[in-house]
């Protein structure tokens, strides 16, 4: 399946979650057999098998991308949540979102120094959630193989909060 049907999958829901926001929706790719495979392969092509000890997933549409992803490379896969969601010690991290704020935790023993870690999320938009993500791997001793996400919202610049890191996208609006 081609990029551009993937692209064509996704719903845009206006004035969610806040007025003013136009949410892109890709609850179709996932209900979509070869659109979903499609995007776990080319991920897994991109970044190559071997090369990648842990997937981190963002919390909530991350997880859904990145634990197929983590399978596929034999990984273990790290979720990265929403403070006070997490049982056990946590590192957390707070980051700035396209309209507010938000905090990430991590166990503090998910990821262990050395680890090559991908970071798998739905939508990079102003690279906070990534940043933050990013931060709390390599506090944990990860080093960060690189970030990939479904969609990128290049207006919101979020990109180039993500310098130091290889960020891949497949869908950019």
């Amino acid at each position: 399946m081609e990029i551009e049907q993937i692209k064509a999958l996704i719903r845009d829901v206006p004035d969610f979650p806040e007025p003013g926001i136009v949410f892109k929706d890709i609850t179709p790719i996932l209900a979509h057999a070869d659109a979903m495979s499609t995007i776990i392969d080319l991920i897994v092509v991109h970044f190559g098998r071997g090369t990648v000890d842990k997937v981190v997933g963002i919390e909530a549409r991350g997880f859904i991308l990145a634990a197929p992803v983590a399978y596929h490379f034999n990984a273990g896969f790290v979720p990265i949540r929403k403070q006070g969601k997490l049982p056990w010690e946590t590192a957390s991290e707070e980051y700035a979102l396209e309209y507010g704020t938000a905090t990430l935790e991590l166990h503090r023993d998910a990821i262990e120094k050395g680890e090559r870690v991908l970071i798998v999320d739905d939508v990079l938009a102003t690279g906070g959630t990534a940043q933050a993500a990013a931060s709390l791997v390599e506090r944990c001793g990860g080093v960060i193989r690189g970030i990939s996400c479904l969609i990128e919202l290049e207006f919101l610049k979020g990109r180039s909060k993500l310098e130091d890191y290889e960020v891949h996208t497949f869908i950019q609006y």
